[in-house]
């Protein structure tokens, strides 16, 4: 009899990556993956910025007029918003809580057995918005890592106790918490065996990592000891978890990708009060100084977002100002969305949609400006790539610090091996240059 195939479709961060892996994992045993005529398709999409939703939305129109006949199961966080009433989503004809995602074999036979509408939620779960660790079930998710083996994303940490006041992931995940040392290490050392040259630790706050006394510094030691992943990369994290332990524990192990996306979020301190971030420029500045200082070869990358309600001409000057002065490698610019149920919705000073794009636009243009600036001092060095795509006759990949590079090669590279390059320029923003196998690399 043949078997009954899930599409998986999947937007927003690195965590909603992870747990779309997670599903994969899971339904591979029952199930064909990712078929070109899917009988079920999942849509795990973010609810994160109005932007966010609409391409959910076009999505799920596209993932329509493919497979008419498939239903779309909406999962994640927009579906726990839809569950809330923060927002609306029409085109899906299942409803299922970001708690199934451990049981969405489950959910998958439910669709196919005809049920539509929402999923009451898991009995273990409690309501949407609350602790998700009430579920056991969540210890249960393990994921082999993408089907390409070079980058696999591995969670540690869920949830967030900040309030920021724009922020609707924080309503719709619940609290903060963290999966213990030895889970996380166990499913480590199986993405090691499976070959994966790079893991990219993630959460929704990794600075609140705390499974009991252990924190991020404990757990990357563990992943260390325990298996001989080249390349170990921490996702976003807040300044906050920028400590000193952690700092020297990098400075001390090549492993540690030396690469910190740190969100900003403003340069003004009237703005970070209005968002309830709860630190000053001056202080988020003075933290990324402590990484350099111990990390002299660190670069950075940040999420800024503009037209907060409030932001003067002189605020958003002031976020230039820091852009410029750290210097990003990488840099995630977000227009201001109001979401429904947030705090920031409600507040006064709105920035016309005109002024939001055109800041958007200037602060893009100066960081991509200062990005050339750091890009430059890498122009005859030897920088370590991973290969992980081939087109048009050239490789692409990063490097430890996370800066894109295209390079040539007279010879046939396995995708996901790191590869000495010699730089000799820069083109839109990454790095190019030749192996140094070759005879003719200058």
């Amino acid at each position: 009899m043949k078997r009954k195939s899930v599409s998986i479709l999947t937007f927003g961060c690195r965590v909603n990556q992870y747990e779309s892996d997670a599903m994969r994992t899971r339904l591979s045993a029952h199930f064909d993956m990712d078929s070109d005529s899917p009988d079920v398709i999942l849509l795990n999409a973010c609810t994160v910025t109005a932007l966010a939703e609409k391409k959910a939305r076009q999505a799920a129109r596209r993932a329509r007029r493919r497979a008419p006949a498939a239903p779309i199961v909406l999962i994640g966080c927009l579906a726990d918003a839809v569950a809330s009433g923060l927002t609306r989503f029409d085109e899906a004809d299942l409803l299922v809580s970001g708690f199934w995602k451990p049981r969405i074999d489950e959910v998958v036979r439910a669709a196919l057995a005809g049920t539509r509408g929402c999923l009451p939620q898991p009995r273990e779960s409690g309501t949407v918005g609350s602790l998700a660790g009430d579920a056991p079930e969540r210890d249960t998710e393990r994921s082999d890592g993408p089907t390409h083996r070079i980058r696999a994303v591995l969670k540690i940490q869920d949830g967030c106790d900040l309030s920021c006041a724009y922020c609707r992931p924080t309503q719709v995940r619940g609290p903060s918490r963290s999966r213990s040392v030895d889970q996380v290490v166990a499913e480590a050392v199986r993405l090691d065996q499976i070959g994966f040259p790079e893991v990219v630790l993630t959460g929704i706050n990794l600075a609140l990592y705390a499974p009991g006394i252990q924190r991020l510094p404990d757990l990357l030691r563990g992943v260390l000891d325990a298996t001989g992943i080249e390349r170990i990369r921490l996702a976003s994290i807040n300044a906050s978890g920028l400590t000193p332990q952690l700092l020297e524990l990098f400075a001390g192990e090549r492993r540690l990708c030396q690469h910190f996306h740190v969100p900003m979020q403003s340069g003004d301190d009237e703005v970070l009060a209005r968002m309830r971030r709860g630190y000053t420029a001056a202080a988020y500045a003075e933290a990324l100084e402590r990484v350099r200082l111990a990390l002299p070869e660190a670069t950075f990358g940040a999420d800024v977002i503009v037209g907060f309600p409030g932001e003067s001409p002189s605020a958003f000057e002031a976020t230039v100002h820091l852009v410029e002065r750290i210097g990003y490698v990488n840099l995630h610019i977000f227009r201001f969305s109001p979401r429904p149920g947030t705090e920031a919705v409600t507040m006064a000073g709105r920035v016309p949609e005109h002024d939001k794009r055109r800041r958007a636009e200037a602060l893009d243009r100066i960081w991509r400006s200062s990005l050339d600036r750091l890009l430059d001092k890498r122009i005859g060095t030897t920088q370590h790539v991973l290969a992980e795509e081939h087109r048009q006759g050239r490789w692409l990949g990063y490097t430890r610090d996370y800066i894109h590079v295209s390079f040539e090669s007279d010879r046939q590279i396995a995708l996901g091996e790191e590869c000495p390059v010699r730089i000799a320029g820069s083109v839109e923003g990454a790095l190019e240059g030749v192996e140094e196998h070759r005879d003719n690399a200058r």
